[in-house]
């Protein structure tokens, strides 16, 4: 039997593509381009937004004689025990292949924000709380776990990781995000994608782009931003993660900007992503973000237009439905209003795709690649999250000592989040995003509360508890209770925060938008109601999002941050508090002193940061990168604080850091840019490098960051890249409102116009 030449091994993935594609009829070139949510629920509340209305419908057994492109969501809909779901996913396999005259499998794809979003798998830290730990080498080892997990059940790609950058901390989706600085952003998502890539996992890259720049920090709302704030803020990220991270697959925004849904633009899509970034993969839609274009956008008046629209663009596959490139892409492009030609190049990318993932051989199974049970959150992955979480606990405030707290202490704990296993968890998890529609199953993973950490961290400890009030619910009547605890002991330990949930069913998560930045519920009364007491209060924060703290400025015993810090959040808070973990963690955020004092980041020109002209003062409590330790750090600068280089050239910072205390510890040294005068106007400090030292009692290391001067570059007024000639300063700091040592350079030489060559990181060295 002769081997047709698409099915042969042994020819380029193009040749293969190029051959198929000649053989297929116009609707099975089209049932590539979509995916099937199978067991999505049409009724009720979803998991995505109006999931019941653009649902669309189909009959499985015809729709798959034509092949399919994807799969959606066959762990993430429903909670189903992984080794029958990797079961029934390969089932689901055979009969697509066995139905269609190609036999060409679909593309299962799956959530994994903070992990494998299935039940019984590990919940890992937000990524918010990957920003936090400033450690990209670990984040690679996370992509690397969650892509194993999803391989072993038969997924081909991941809906991760979020490179929005924050603009407004008021937007639901922060949780999501890596942080308020694209530098940071940008190299910690890069890590991410590398480790799922790396285990044969399509990272997709979401949400291209300026999704977190709508206007109200409303989800979907448009987005307003100017050319250079997309130049350099939003695009960077994305950028890295394809050129150093090797994802892909991107995912198109719901939102506008400028009056253009992204969804339908093809500057965006097209001219920059493939002709100015040279990709080559696969664009992905949001869900119903293609149907979006006719129903919410209003730029299209039919599915089949909207469809035209988003090909046009360069959206290769319509997820997780078939409501526009289904039948009615086909009777467009039968009527020549819709080009067949968009459909063969959006195909022929999907199925290069399939090529590379070994789906177009002949010896392709899709069998689970183990019998029996399969583990989804194995003791080595608890691990993981354990040091991940640990990495991200932010120790913000210890001004008079009062942690580690001592072994035998008398201690009140309280609040909403204290005994809650969901507070650990983000939006994305399983429990939080499907388990709420399951309430009579259980969580599936062990998620140990802040209360039952402390009580294993500190057994000799004297340990009461009172809830006081709800995450959101004005009722007050527990308050009684809680006060009367912290009265009797020593310390009281209060832990408030959020719940994630989803369009408004928490205070933080997808649809969870807020008005301004104060405690959710009465959260807030009740920590003013424990200082009356006069106990030190420790308050612990398991959120979503930054609040506002200016209001207990000076008052409270110690302030420590957690972003979601998943299932091992509990015995990583716990640790810090007990002091058996020494604080590393550092603010991907900024954290406001007013609620009011928002939206605000600290990428600020001159005219963003306080001033004469203004009586609102919009200065942080807490800075950007910044975080305490138990131990004491020295440093000295090692290199000239004074230079001259090229606008073309490098010059290399070392910083001496010294451990002065009396334990172990890590310290966060960050490297900031400083511009004095520039064409147009720039952030008055911006990160370009980072580097976590560890280092042992009295121990020292040098830390050298390899400057180029590419990376002073910034869009000018004709929407070029370019670096200029001139003076900078680069701080070397412990946060970006504290520069331990400064070197003033002098760029020489003409303006650089910057090519997509140009240098994205700041490459450290510690010796």
């Amino acid at each position: 039997m002769t081997t047709a030449p698409w099915r042969d091994p042994a020819l380029p993935a193009a040749t293969r593509v190029d051959d198929l594609l000649t053989r297929m009829t116009l609707e099975e070139k089209t049932a590539q381009l979509y995916g099937v949510w199978v067991g999505a629920a049409t009724d009720g509340d979803g998991v995505a937004p109006l999931q019941r209305e653009m649902t669309a419908d189909y009959e499985w057994d015809e729709l798959i004689t034509l092949g399919l492109g994807q799969l959606t969501r066959s762990f993430g809909t429903a909670p189903v025990d992984p080794a029958l779901g990797a079961r029934a996913l390969a089932r689901a396999q055979r009969r697509i292949t066995a139905a269609g005259r190609f036999g060409i499998p679909a593309i299962a794809h799956e959530e994994c924000l903070a992990g494998f979003t299935a039940w019984q798998a590990t919940a890992y830290p937000v990524p918010l709380a990957w920003g936090a730990a400033f450690d990209p080498p670990l984040v690679e080892e996370l992509g690397r776990r969650i892509g194993r997990d999803l391989r072993s059940v038969g997924v081909h790609q991941g809906l991760a990781p979020v490179l929005d950058v924050v603009r407004d901390p008021r937007w639901g989706r922060v949780e999501e995000t890596i942080g308020e600085d694209p530098y940071l952003v940008g190299t910690v998502g890069s890590a991410y994608v590398r480790g799922l890539e790396s285990a044969g996992v399509i990272a997709t890259l979401k949400h291209f782009a300026g999704y977190a720049s709508s206007a109200g920090a409303r989800n979907q709302a448009p987005v307003r931003a100017g050319v250079r704030e997309l130049a350099d803020v939003t695009l960077p990220p994305f950028e890295m993660a394809l050129r150093e991270g090797g994802a892909r697959s991107v995912m198109a925004a719901y939102n506008e900007t400028d009056g253009v849904p992204a969804s339908a633009d093809p500057r965006l899509l097209t001219e920059l992503l493939r002709g100015d970034w040279d990709f080559d993969g696969t664009v992905v839609a949001d869900y119903f973000g293609i149907g979006f274009l006719q129903t919410l956008h209003r730029v299209a008046d039919t599915e089949a237009e909207a469809a035209r629209l988003a090909l046009e663009a360069g959206i290769d596959v319509e997820l997780p439905t078939l409501k526009c490139y289904g039948r009615p892409l086909v009777a467009a492009v039968r009527a020549g209003t819709v080009p067949e030609s968009l459909v063969d190049r959006a195909a022929r990318r999907v199925l290069l795709q399939k090529c590379e993932l070994g789906m177009l051989d002949e010896d392709w199974t899709p069998e689970p690649a183990q019998e029996g049970p399969v583990d989804l959150d194995s003791a080595a992955n608890r691990a993981l999250a354990r040091r991940l979480a640990e990495e991200s606990v932010v120790l913000l405030d210890n001004p008079d000592g009062v942690l580690p707290l001592a072994p035998g202490t008398r201690m009140a704990v309280v609040g909403p989040r204290a005994a809650d296993a969901l507070a650990m968890l983000g939006c994305y998890s399983f429990p939080s995003h499907v388990l709420t529609h399951h309430p009579e199953v259980d969580l599936g993973i062990a998620i140990p509360t802040v209360l039952d950490s402390l009580r294993t961290e500190l057994p000799d400890a004297k340990v009461t508890f009172a809830e006081g009030c709800d995450v959101s619910d004005p009722d007050t009547s527990g308050f009684e209770e809680a006060v009367a605890r912290a009265a009797e002991a020593d310390v009281c330990v209060a832990v408030l925060g959020d719940r994630a949930g989803l369009f408004g069913r928490g205070t933080s998560g997808e649809g969870c938008d807020v008005t301004d930045l104060e405690l959710p519920g009465v959260q807030a009364d009740l920590l003013d109601a424990l200082l009356t007491t006069g106990v030190p209060v420790v308050l612990v924060l398991l959120t979503g999002r930054p609040y506002a703290l200016g209001r207990w400025q000076g008052r409270l015993g110690a302030v420590v941050q957690a972003f979601f810090p998943g299932e091992e959040g509990g015995p990583a808070v716990a640790g810090v508090l007990s002091g058996r973990v020494n604080p590393s963690g550092r603010l991907p955020v900024s954290v406001p002193r007013v609620p009011g004092g928002q939206p605000w980041t600290y990428l600020q020109p001159p005219l963003g940061l306080a001033g004469e002209v203004s009586n609102l003062d919009p200065t942080p409590l807490y800075a950007f990168g910044a975080g305490r330790s138990y131990t004491t750090f020295a440093w000295d600068l090692v290199s000239p604080d004074t230079a001259e280089i090229g606008t073309d050239g490098s010059y290399d910072v070392t910083v001496a850091v010294r451990n002065t205390g009396d334990r172990a510890g890590t310290e966060v040294v960050q490297l900031y840019l400083h511009d004095p005068v520039a064409s147009v106007t720039r952030p008055d400090v911006r990160l370009i490098g980072y580097q976590r030292v560890e280092l042992a009692p009295g121990a020292s290391r040098r830390v050298t960051f390899h400057f180029h001067a590419d990376l002073s570059a910034f869009t000018d007024r004709e929407g070029a890249r370019v670096v200029e000639p001139g003076a900078l300063e680069l701080r070397v700091a412990a946060s970006s409102a504290e520069a331990r040592a400064v070197t003033r350079l002098q760029l020489t030489g003409p303006v650089r116009r910057l090519g997509p060559d140009r240098v994205l990181r700041c490459e450290t060295e510690l010796d």
